[in-house]
């Protein structure tokens, strides 16, 4: 194609039509779609018309190759999926913008086979006749948590919604003061309380909540006791709070079910990894609690979901609730979340196999020699100011063990060639992408979040961002 001799640059500009004979566009429209194509050329062009008026057009920029190959570009661009694999080198095992936990390997698969294919997902193959999609959860949360009965939603925000308008619509629910957390994004407590159709009964004080205070409160608008696991944050200092087993003592004399909302979901005992204080799904069951309420996207290191799991009639009646369509689980994620499930079966196995377990049970020398190991490739990439392997902190994460934290090691970095600003950037939109901490001028890299598969492709992405590398 040649460009049009005029003294108008304007006029010299190919029509879009004579572009999609561009051997390298008309290629593209079979990739792409002609609309997709035309769309590309023509924000192109209007971008040479607003460079040519400003008088800022390099030579050789409006001719028709070149505006050609950037219309490619632009389509190459924007073709990229939204969502992208993310290497997490921030140190924060369950980063709630970066997806929080990642699934097992088993369990990845059983929703990649479930989303290609057909599964019995409402079908028992003994009988040939319709079932339940949740019977299958149920039996793995029930063997694992010790309960009568189990079921799963969405998130555990729509347990609690579900299960205080089974329980307690237009009735009373009494909560400690000291328990009436924020999530994330602004999610409160009273908020979830208003939504679901109960009301609120705040008993105690921030700090100090007796079982006294919850006696005081109960009458004839009772409906439940309710204890909320503070995950994301702490009270220190002169605090008393109700044990589990106090709340169901209490519970069982004024014959009133106790809700327990543990939060993060944890199977196992933290504890094995120096972290204290994350309650267990099994010994809320054991304590006597009438339906426990728990994420399955973060410690227990499964997909995004909320698992009720109690008394068998309580979970009957919240089953029967015409809020749960709305609030069930696709295929894929009832899959991977009982392939997650099964894992815990055997909790040597949960351990190796299941991401978050095995990210918190690195031991320190294994960090100390990733880390030591990185920092020799990347001080061979040309561009650095400083590169220095060290002992640092990272955390759980994900509204999880707010006041704990766990010894890691990091390559700390200073760029030479640019600001720590610039390059962070440049690294969030390379491929893959790379997600680190800014720190006093420094990029730190925090091995425990970085997968040892993931070496070589981070020390390719951040050959790639340096600037003149």
């Amino acid at each position: 194609m040649t460009t049009k001799s005029t003294d108008n640059p304007y006029r010299s500009l190919p029509a879009v039509n004579e572009f999609l004979q561009v051997p390298t566009l008309a290629t593209l429209i079979a990739m792409h779609g002609h609309d997709s194509v035309v769309a590309a050329v023509r924000a192109e062009l209007a971008d040479v018309r607003r460079r040519l008026s400003l008088g800022v057009l390099p030579d050789g920029e409006c001719s028709s190759d070149a505006i050609a190959q950037k219309a490619a570009a632009r389509l190459d661009r924007d073709a990229q999926p939204r969502l992208r694999a993310v290497i997490n080198a921030t140190g924060i095992v369950l980063h709630t913008n970066l997806g929080r936990a990642p699934m097992a390997a088993l369990a990845a698969q059983a929703a990649h086979d479930a989303a290609c294919g057909y599964l019995n997902l409402e079908l028992d193959l003994d009988t040939g006749k319709r079932s339940s999609r949740q019977n299958p959860i149920r039996d793995w949360v029930t063997q694992l948590t010790g309960a009568e009965s189990a079921t799963v939603v969405n998130n555990n925000a729509a347990a609690t919604v579900i299960a205080l308008r089974t329980l307690a619509q237009g009735r009373e629910v009494i909560v400690s003061r000291g328990q009436l957390i924020e999530i994330g994004g602004s999610f409160r407590i009273p908020d979830i309380m208003a939504l679901s159709g109960a009301t609120l009964r705040e008993v105690g004080t921030t700090n100090i909540t007796r079982a006294a205070d919850y006696e005081k409160a109960i009458g004839p608008a009772t409906a439940a006791l309710m204890q909320i696991h503070t995950s994301n944050y702490r009270i220190a200092g002169f605090t008393e709070a109700v044990t589990t087993a106090e709340l169901v003592a209490l519970g069982k004399k004024h014959n009133l079910p106790v809700i327990d909302d543990i939060g993060s979901g944890a199977l196992i005992d933290y504890q094995r990894f120096g972290l204290a204080g994350e309650p267990m799904a099994r010994a809320s069951i054991a304590d006597g609690a009438d339906l426990v309420l728990f994420s399955g996207d973060k410690l227990l290191g499964g997909p995004q979901a909320g698992i009720l799991a109690g008394r068998l009639e309580l979970i009957h009646r919240i089953e029967k609730d015409p809020l749960m369509r709305a609030f069930r689980c696709d295929k894929m994620t009832l899959a991977a979340l009982e392939a997650t499930l099964r894992i815990y079966l055997n909790e040597e196995l949960a351990l190796r196999e299941i991401p978050i377990l095995h990210l918190l049970g690195l031991s320190a020398d294994d960090l100390r020699i990733r880390a030591e190991s990185l920092a020799v490739r990347l001080k061979a990439i040309p561009g650095w100011a400083s590169v220095e392997a060290k002992p640092d902190v990272a955390y759980v994460g994900g509204g999880s063990l707010p006041d704990q934290h766990l010894s890691t090691w990091v390559v700390e970095a200073k760029p030479g060639v640019c600001s720590d600003d610039d390059l962070a950037q440049r690294l969030r939109v390379g491929t893959p992408a790379v997600m680190a901490r800014i720190r006093d001028g420094r990029l730190v890299f925090d091995v425990r979040t970085i997968f040892a598969s993931q070496t070589d492709a981070l020390v390719t992405a951040v050959t790639q961002a340096m600037p003149n590398a």
